[in-house]
């Protein structure tokens, strides 16, 4: 599926999962590294967006998640009771997304402004009271005029409109 010209570079990496990843599998996986990546038929919300920022970006984030780990463990998320890192994992799960982009300085203000969201924007928020989950903001809009976000929470990636549906917890454009 082709996008219009001058559309984000992200949108257009993260459209073209949509119809190849057809199912939400959280499994732990044993990944190569650096690039290692599980099979594109299937993944989490994050997986969406390691590929967009890998494919339109040439953005590793199994390697730069990792690396800045390593270096800098007391500055992300104990929730695992991880006493290292994981490079298998740890790029794969919001919290560590969340922290990485903000020590990148990609954190921008979360509103409830359609305005304020631009297509290929990150955008983070919390399913079901308690859920981490990710989204890429598309190019698209919905009848409200609401970007639509491509992720999967589950039957694969997709293109939907769910940006305000759930609380967000924040919002990233990377650099």
């Amino acid at each position: 599926m082709s996008a219009p010209s001058g559309v984000s570079d992200i949108v257009n990496a993260a459209r073209s999962q949509i119809g190849k990843t057809t199912s939400y599998d959280p499994a732990y996986v044993g990944l190569a590294y650096p690039m290692g990546d599980i099979d594109i038929s299937k993944g989490v919300c994050t997986d969406v967006v390691i590929r967009a920022l890998r494919k339109a970006r040439k953005i590793d984030l199994q390697q730069r998640v990792h690396e800045d780990m390593r270096a800098h463990f007391s500055k992300y998320p104990k929730i695992w009771g991880l006493k290292r890192t994981d490079k298998n994992i740890d790029h794969r799960r919001v919290p560590n997304l969340q922290t990485y982009f903000k020590r990148q300085g990609w954190s921008l203000p979360v509103s409830k402004d359609k305005a304020d969201y631009l297509p290929g924007d990150l955008v983070t928020c919390t399913v079901a009271g308690r859920l981490p989950h990710i989204m890429i903001v598309s190019d698209v809009s919905d009848a409200d005029g609401v970007p639509m976000v491509i992720h999967n929470i589950g039957g694969g990636a997709r293109e939907e409109a769910r940006l305000f549906e759930f609380p967000l917890t924040g919002h990233y454009r990377v650099n």
